[in-house]
């Protein structure tokens, strides 16, 4: 059986705090990254632009964030959700293994929130692992709708013999979007909550890793002032078996 690690993070784009006080964490989020020591990255608020910001910090990347973020050797996968005046932001994928096709769905709800899912196949070891990354609403009643769709676009676009990654923000305070995905087939590691949110003092696991074809085998949050400091979520690592 060939061991997965799979990380899921919120980076917040990469800044942290308000106003004049904010300061810049992507850099420390590059080594935040490596440290994750995971075959599959999932981001969610991850910048590809943003001319504001790149004026405001002196060490802004020039590069995109996910392309800054990747390891070496790995790639990066991006696509936008989010459109401002200043910018775009979205969900993007790091992997140490080939990507061998990818693309975007919009989940938008209504035109107070801009969503998407980036789905992209992966090749473990030359075997096929479709990988969905999501950021879903904070309102419950879009939460609901977003994963009806999530499932309608599992059954389009996934066959129903392929291992199955589903990693993102979640941002549900109950159980509702868990439940969901537990009853159409996915399955996540069964353990005590792992509270992702917010960092600094964690009190709901928003962020999750669901898998169909894999076997779970842990999951486990970094803490820490280091891990707190860069982003209003903290990583979360799953471990699943795949089948050779």
């Amino acid at each position: 059986m060939q061991k997965v690690r799979v990380a899921t993070y919120n980076i917040h784009k990469g800044v942290q705090g308000v106003g004049p006080q904010r300061r810049l964490e992507i850099h420390n989020l590059g080594h935040a990254v490596e440290q994750l020591d995971a075959d599959i990255v999932c981001l969610q608020e991850v910048r590809k632009v943003h001319r504001r910001e790149e004026q405001y910090f002196k060490r802004w990347p020039e590069m995109p964030q996910a392309d800054f973020l990747a390891p070496e050797g790995y790639e990066a996968i991006y696509r936008t959700n989010a459109y401002t005046r200043d910018g775009e932001h979205g969900n993007a994928m790091l992997s140490r293994w080939p990507v061998s096709r990818h693309q975007h769905e919009d989940m938008s709800d209504h035109r107070f929130e801009q969503r998407g899912l980036l789905h992209s196949e992966v090749l473990v070891h030359e075997q096929a692992v479709h990988v969905v990354v999501v950021h879903l609403g904070l309102i419950r009643s879009s939460r609901a709708r977003q994963i009806l769709q999530l499932q309608r676009f599992i059954q389009r676009e996934v066959p129903a013999d392929a291992p199955l990654l589903v990693a993102g923000d979640f941002n549900d305070w109950g159980d509702m979007v868990h439940q969901s995905l537990l009853t159409s087939g996915l399955n996540s590691f069964t353990g005590p909550r792992q509270s992702t949110f917010p960092a600094r003092m964690p009190l709901v696991q928003l962020d999750y890793v669901y898998a169909r074809g894999l076997k779970p085998l842990g999951v486990e949050v970094p803490r820490g002032r280091n891990w707190w400091r860069m982003s209003d979520h903290l990583p979360l690592i799953a471990e699943f078996g795949l089948e050779e």
